[in-house]
């Protein structure tokens, strides 16, 4: 496992010095936000999106007609094929004139069917932060908003390529938080059948790739480069405005990239590296004894993002230790164990996973057509007897009817398996590969309205 993760991150800096010989730039979503020049933004801007979506799972239950949860759709987990409106939001931003035009703010607000709204099933508000442009070289952000790290996470979510993350950013960096009260896992079973089947049994919703705190970043041209940088601090309790505990979370990023032009905003053409790094700490009654414990969260990792049109390609590896999620069914993270303990084993060795993925894709000359191919790769408790492997080929096809509206399909084939245990029907009776048998393909397609 450890050869895999060198030739992992190996093959990551090798594909981003090949493609150093191309000039371009890449979406630097650091500077996309809260950063219009003085005098040339309206004081509100009204602006939102939808996507709409259907998708099919194809898995088999076990051999006791029970599910697991990566064999139905989220956030529900209650059926195989359902159509759903994954995302509805709705903001505001703008300067904030005549007060002071180099002040920026930005408000968003979600009412999807997802992660974010499912405990509540509520409208949620996802971004409340205002941002301070006053100090060259040290802008200021502060309040609720992205922090800065991983491509999928830090992007506009209306961009990405793809329906869904890759497991890896899913599971290692999506955070979900354990409940406030030690919980019981959910058993496999069919919620078709069972009034008190609820497989996602978490009570707060996911982090979203977002935190309360403050930010000091910036961008800086030097000839054809730009250098980026953020360092944030904030509270590491997602959505929630208030803190938990008395930890706080660090977060830093770095990247450089070649600037020559083409393209604007989130589409603009070039070439990035980047780099990153969270850590913070987390409380949960891990021992189920009515006490909250601390424990590590740590996550680390790089990457290089081209885009030239036609060709687009983005790599990136990422590792974590300390908390690691092991699924919506296991709400007080299954933490019953040595092998699972996030603060260490009796060698003093924390949990650990790690992932990467490739992708690219092709925007179709004289066309209005884009194909799209990803593979992505997570060892979920590497080294542990639980360990788990996740592996996904996603392809994908989108139309673009205009710039703000476009459909995508997607159809990915999974393969997810416990290396420690035999195959499914082998002892001992709780091998894992006897629910993880029969996780099969999905496919689905979505519709993105921007306005």
């Amino acid at each position: 496992m450890k050869v895999m993760k060198h030739t992992a991150l190996a093959l990551v800096c090798a594909a981003a010095f090949g493609a150093a010989t191309n000039t371009a730039q890449a979406a630097n979503w650091l500077m996309l936000q809260g950063t219009e020049p003085a005098g040339t933004a309206k004081p509100v801007n009204v602006w939102g999106f939808v996507q709409l979506d259907y998708q099919v799972d194809t898995s088999d239950p076990n051999a006791a007609g029970g599910y697991v949860p990566p064999k139905l759709l989220g956030p529900d987990l209650n059926s195989q094929h359902a159509f759903n409106v994954s995302r509805a939001r709705i903001g505001a931003r703008g300067i904030a004139m005549p007060l002071d035009d180099k002040i920026n703010y930005f408000f968003l607000i979600e009412g999807g069917n997802n992660a974010v709204t499912y405990t509540n099933k509520s409208v949620v508000m996802t971004d409340a932060s205002i941002t301070l442009n006053h100090v060259p070289g040290a802008r200021l952000r502060a309040g609720l908003f992205k922090y800065p790290g991983a491509e999928e996470g830090l992007q506009a979510i209306h961009t990405m390529d793809y329906i869904n993350f890759t497991e890896v950013s899913n599971q290692l960096l999506l955070e979900r938080f354990p409940n406030k009260v030690h919980t019981l896992n959910v058993a496999p079973c069919d919620p078709t059948i069972t009034s008190n089947c609820n497989l996602n049994a978490f009570d707060r919703p996911v982090g979203a790739f977002r935190d309360v705190g403050v930010q000091l970043f910036d961008a800086f041209t030097f000839g054809n480069f730009e250098l980026s940088y953020a360092a944030m601090l904030g509270n590491g309790n997602g959505l929630e405005f208030s803190d938990n505990n008395n930890e706080k979370d660090v977060y830093y990023y770095l990247a450089t990239e070649w600037l020559t032009g083409g393209g604007q905003g989130p589409f603009r053409e070039g070439l990035k590296f980047f780099a990153w790094g969270q850590n913070g700490k987390r409380q949960f009654d891990g021992n189920n004894d009515g006490r909250y414990e601390l424990y590590d969260r740590d996550r680390y990792g790089v990457g290089v993002k081209f885009l030239k049109k036609p060709w687009r390609f983005t790599a990136e590896y990422m590792t974590g230790k300390g908390m690691i999620w092991n699924g919506p069914d296991k709400p007080s993270w299954a933490l019953t164990a040595s092998q699972t303990n996030p603060n260490g084993d009796d060698n003093g060795l924390k949990a650990e996973a790690y992932g990467y993925y490739v992708e690219g894709g092709i925007y179709i000359p004289g066309t209005n057509f884009q194909i799209d191919l990803r593979y992505d790769y997570y060892d979920r408790l590497d080294g542990r007897t639980v360990q788990l492997d996740w592996k996904t080929w996603t392809l994908g096809l989108q139309y673009h009817f205009n710039p703000k509206v476009r459909v995508a399909f997607n159809y990915s084939i999974r393969d997810i398996n416990a290396p420690n245990f035999g195959p499914a029907g082998t002892p001992p009776a709780a091998n894992p590969n006897n629910n993880l048998d029969g996780i099969n393909d999905r496919y689905g397609v979505q519709l993105t309205a921007v306005f």
